[in-house]
């Protein structure tokens, strides 16, 4: 038996969490997500059925194998299939009255103006390697006076950032300027997650390499990244809830079940960040340089 949709029908769940009249703002709100893997679709997917349904979404890539552990896109189906199509049509699988304009390119300096046009909310969802793309887009949005988040998946946890209009920017947080990739990797990493809950666990160090730009992964973590973005989303777009923002920042790990909230005033000039970066600047560019050596003594003749 055909059923035709009701956004009304599709959505009424949320009443109670949410108003009626709140659902409606929903309904009209434009969310930019850059990066549609492991935490933009599952995030693309939550704001979808939390009833959002004007989407500008970013990915140049397409969906391979290893993206399966935690793509929520990628099936034996997809394969080789662009990214941005894949989560577009599962969006109006979901509500066919969506509106989702895709970026097949990436997010670029010659598009960032037309992928943040009209958008209430930034959701951060780049590869952790893309520190360009991050830089340029989170510049623009503190221009724009956009509401931005960065949710990055962890162990199996989340650490998750907050960037308001008139307050801390990304940059001011961060402090990359136009520092090499290696220390904005390492300022990346203890930025997010002063807390470290996620580190005692790694039980293959190995895999993290950051001279290959890889890393570990898992769908609980990009599951618990979207659940607390996106609630932080539904706060800024609603205009009601507790809002800390950068240099606030909430740190959570389901496998070690501890919640940590941070405070670094200054971002990464705190005495304590400067510390870690040291020490990180200490353990990675060793890693780093020993991955380099090993490359060029297995390309030499």
């Amino acid at each position: 038996m055909s059923k035709i949709f009701s956004y009304d029908a599709a959505f009424s769940r949320n009443i109670g969490w949410v108003t009626p009249e709140e659902q409606q703002r929903l309904r009209g709100k434009t969310v930019a997500i850059a990066g549609g893997g492991g935490v933009g679709g599952v995030q693309l997917m939550t704001l979808a059925r939390l009833g959002v349904a004007n989407f500008h979404v970013a990915d140049f890539d397409t969906y391979d194998i290893p993206n399966f552990n935690r793509q929520v896109g990628a099936t034996m189906s997809t394969l080789d299939q662009p990214k941005v199509d894949v989560m577009a049509r599962m969006v109006r699988d979901v509500n066919p009255e969506a509106k989702v304009k895709v970026f097949s390119e990436g997010v670029t300096r010659d598009n960032v103006d037309e992928f943040l046009a009209g958008v209430d909310f930034y959701m951060d969802s780049l590869d952790f390697f893309a520190f360009d793309a991050r830089q340029m887009t989170f510049a623009k949005c503190a221009e724009l006076g956009i509401p931005s988040t960065t949710a990055a998946p962890l162990g199996m946890g989340t650490a998750v950032l907050s960037f308001l209009p008139g307050q801390m920017t990304f940059e001011e947080y961060f402090q990359w300027g136009d520092r090499p990739e290696l220390e904005k990797a390492i300022r990346f990493l203890v930025g997010l997650a002063p807390a470290g809950l996620h580190r005692p666990y790694l039980v293959v160090p190995s895999a993290v390499n950051l001279a290959e730009r890889r890393g570990p992964s898992t769908i609980m973590a990009c599951q618990l990244c979207a659940g607390v973005a996106a609630t932080e989303a539904l706060k800024i777009l609603l205009g009601r809830g507790d809002v800390r923002a950068a240099p606030h920042g909430l740190h959570f790990d389901a496998y070690r079940s501890k919640l940590a909230r941070t405070w670094r005033p200054g971002g990464n000039r705190h005495p304590m960040q400067r510390l870690a970066i040291a020490i990180g600047t200490r353990v990675y560019g060793k890693a780093l340089a020993a991955a380099q050596a090993a490359a060029q003594a297995k390309a030499q003749p």
